[in-house]
């Protein structure tokens, strides 16, 4: 027993030792516990303020949403317009004239004159396509253009769309020049090399589309006038035989766009050390070709707003082939046409009375009431259609961009009205919207064509003076 005893004495010293030991290394911080000897930190100091700094205020919209409770104009005020308007000997004969203007908010008519017929609208047919691609394809959407393998030592050129390729490096920042050739030049070689290959054949693809390339429609002078390049899916700065020099020049256009294209890449090929043998030809990609480089177009929004700023044809015609692509058409005019209309119509506008015989309006066959381009920029601002911002903000300004730069300059309208312009031999056009003194948003669309006049200056005066007056009008 007496031994027992000692046995559990001498293990509660050590138990009682062992804990005194923890409560020390604890104080000391050696082991993990509650205690501790440190001294206790003082609170962290409040996070400095600079001087004058004040809470940051709500983010305030940058388009704020319109006002319902703005003045409506009378219906008798604007149709008194309307009329003015319709009977103006600078537009030709009233019977060939067609206006509609309704409310932005309510999509009421407040005065028209022949708002259903289909009448040539020019240009204006642009919103078309505009609103069928925005409504169809993903406004990311970019076209590409590659380099792949062929047999052999081919290499092979495929256009995908983009017929607005820098002819070297492309510009980021730029929707015209936004890829470059050189650049996917320059990727091409790397590959090539590291496999071996210096010297090539070149051949290239441009089957994505279909049909011809020239729009039977469309007047042979207004082609030699380079006003529209042969549709093709590759070209260098939409097919130009020299650069741009502004918004309304037209450069004459290359015959064959994609060839130059192709040859323009074999010359940035030699740059980059790969030898091209012979003069590049026409072949196609094989469906599993290596990849050996690709560069991209800008994004479809952006491509969009820039047809409708610049009113360019080919880009138009272009885009309107995506859109039969998608709906599973021939990429042609034919194929285009359609599928634009039947987009269009799938969004909720009209089509009665409207027929195209292509996508740019650059031919005088087409015809499309003046209520259905009404309805299309009132569905382009439409805030439950975001997709669609692009053709509302990408419509020129009064005054200050695109087509409308040098129009409205002393007018009360001039950064208040963006619309899209329709300009061809005995027609104009103007369709957009306009805020009136009093802060309502009206929606118009003007077209006449048949004005027999010998250019654009009295016509496109007429109908400016009458969209200066909506701006300028509570009309009440």
């Amino acid at each position: 027993m007496a031994t027992g005893a000692r046995v559990a004495g001498t293990f509660a010293l050590v138990v009682v030792l062992a804990a005194g030991a923890y409560v020390t290394a604890d104080a000391h911080d050696v082991v993990p516990g509650p205690l501790t000897l440190a001294p206790s930190q003082a609170p962290p100091p409040a996070f400095p303020t600079a001087p004058g700094a004040v809470e940051a205020p709500d983010a305030a919209a940058a388009l704020p949403a319109l006002d319902p409770q703005a003045p409506l104009p009378a219906v008798s005020r604007i149709q008194s317009l309307v009329d003015d308007l319709a009977g103006d000997e600078r537009l030709g004969k009233a019977s060939h004239v067609g206006v509609v203007v309704t409310d932005r908010l309510t999509g009421d008519v407040l005065g028209s004159h022949l708002p259903a017929e289909g009448r040539t609208p020019a240009s204006t047919a642009k919103l078309v396509t505009a609103i069928a691609a925005l409504d169809t394809l993903p406004t990311g959407t970019t076209l590409p253009t590659r380099a792949v393998r062929g047999s052999g030592d081919d290499v092979v050129l495929v256009g995908g769309g983009d017929m607005m390729l820098n002819a070297d490096k492309g510009d980021d920042d730029a929707v015209l020049g936004h890829a470059g050739l050189g650049d996917l030049a320059r990727a091409t070689a790397a590959k090539l090399k590291l496999a071996g290959t210096t010297t090539v054949r070149l051949r290239f693809d441009d089957t994505l589309f279909s049909g011809p390339r020239l729009s039977p429609g469309w007047d042979a002078n207004d082609i030699a006038a380079g006003y529209v390049a042969p549709v093709t899916p590759l070209a260098v700065q939409i097919g130009v035989t020299r650069p741009f020099r502004g918004v309304e020049d037209y450069p004459p256009r290359y015959p064959d766009p994609a060839l130059e294209a192709a040859r323009t890449f074999a010359t940035r090929l030699a740059e980059a050390g790969i030898t091209v043998d012979g003069a590049p030809t026409r072949g196609t990609a094989p469906a599993e070709g290596l990849e050996l480089g690709v560069v991209r177009s800008a994004p479809l929004d952006q491509i969009v707003h820039f047809f409708l700023d610049t009113s360019d044809n080919t880009i138009t015609e272009v885009v309107s082939r995506l859109v039969a692509i998608q709906a599973g058409l021939p990429a042609s005019f034919e194929g285009g046409t359609q599928a634009v209309l039947r987009a269009v119509q799938l969004a909720g506008v009209s089509t009665a009375g409207a027929h195209l015989s292509d996508a740019s309006g650059l031919g005088y066959d087409s015809k499309i009431p003046p209520a259905m381009l009404a309805d299309l920029v009132r569905l382009s601002t439409d805030p439950e259609e975001p997709t669609l911002r692009s053709v509302a903000i990408g419509m020129p300004i009064a005054g200050l961009t695109g087509t409308l730069t040098d129009r409205f300059t002393q007018s009360p309208a001039r950064g208040l009205l963006r619309a899209k312009t329709g300009s061809l031999k005995s027609v104009t056009a103007l369709s957009g919207t306009v805020m009136d003194s009093e802060g309502r948003q009206l929606v118009f669309a003007v077209i006449a064509d048949d004005t027999g006049a010998i250019g654009q200056y009295a016509p496109r005066q007429a109908i400016d003076a009458f969209a200066t007056t909506l701006a300028g009008c509570g009309c009440r």
